[in-house]
C-alpha cells in the first residue's frame, strides 16, 4: 500500500486565517477605520430620522436628533483635536483640511439650532435633514480625498486610532455621568427642594 504524502495544507490555511484576522483587527482599530465607522453609524441615524418624520412621535424625533447632535459633536472633536492636526503634519494640502474644518463650522451652527429648537417647529425637522445633507457631502470628501491621502502618506494610523478610541471613551463616560446627574440637579433646583418638611399638627 503506497504511503500517503502529508501536506502542510492545514497549517497553511491556519496561517492565512490568522493573518486575515490580524489584518482585519488592525483595519478596525486604525484612525480611519474608527472615523469611517462613525460615519456609517450617523448615516443610519439620519435614515431612521427620515422614517420618524412620517411615522414617529415628536418625542422620538427629538430624542434621535439629540443623539445625532451628540454623535456629530464628539466626532468633530476627535477629528479637530487628533486627526486633522496629524494630517496637517503629513499632508501637503492645507486647503483641503481648511475646507473640512469650515464644513465642521457650518454643521456646528445647525447642531446648535437643532438643540435649541423644538420638534413642534415646522422648520425643525428640515434643519435635521439639511444637517444630514451637509454631513453626506463632508463624509464624501473625507473618505474620497482626505483619507486616501493620509493612507498614502503612511501616517501612524494605529497610534492615532488608539488616541481617538481613548478620547472617545473618556468623553462618552463624561456624557453618561452628566446625563445621570441631570434628574438629580433638576430635583435639587425644584422649589422647596432641600427644605425640611413642616411638622404635622397633632
Amino acid at each position: 500500500m503506497p504511503a500517503v504524502k502529508k501536506t502542510p495544507a492545514k497549517k497553511t490555511v491556519a496561517k492565512k486565517t490568522v493573518a486575515k484576522k490580524t489584518a482585519a483587527k488592525a483595519s478596525r482599530t486604525d484612525a480611519i477605520a474608527l472615523l469611517t465607522a462613525d460615519h456609517k453609524r450617523v448615516k443610519k441615524m439620519f435614515k431612521t430620522f427620515d422614517k420618524l418624520k412620517d411615522d414617529g412621535s415628536a418625542a422620538d424625533r427629538q430624542a434621535l436628533a439629540q443623539q445625532i447632535c451628540d454623535e456629530l459633536t464628539l466626532h468633530a472633536q476627535l477629528e479637530e483635536q487628533i486627526f486633522y492636526p496629524a494630517a496637517r503634519d503629513s499632508l501637503d494640502d492645507e486647503d483641503l483640511l481648511d475646507e473640512a474644518e469650515v464644513e465642521h463650522g457650518s454643521a456646528k451652527d445647525l447642531i446648535a439650532q437643532i438643540r435649541a429648537g423644538n420638534s413642534s417647529d415646522p422648520k425643525w425637522a428640515a434643519k435635521v435633514t439639511v444637517l444630514g445633507e451637509y454631513i453626506d457631502h463632508h463624509v464624501e470628501e473625507e473618505q474620497n480625498e482626505i483619507f486616501p491621502k493620509c493612507r498614502k502618506a503612511k501616517m501612524d494610523l494605529e497610534a492615532l486610532g488608539k488616541e481617538i478610541a481613548s478620547m472617545k471613551q473618556s468623553r462618552q463616560e463624561e456624557q453618561s455621568a452628566s446625563t445621570a446627574m441631570a434628574p438629580l440637579k433638576a430635583k435639587t433646583a425644584a422649589p422647596g427642594a432641600g427644605k425640611p418638611a413642616a411638622a404635622s399638627r397633632i
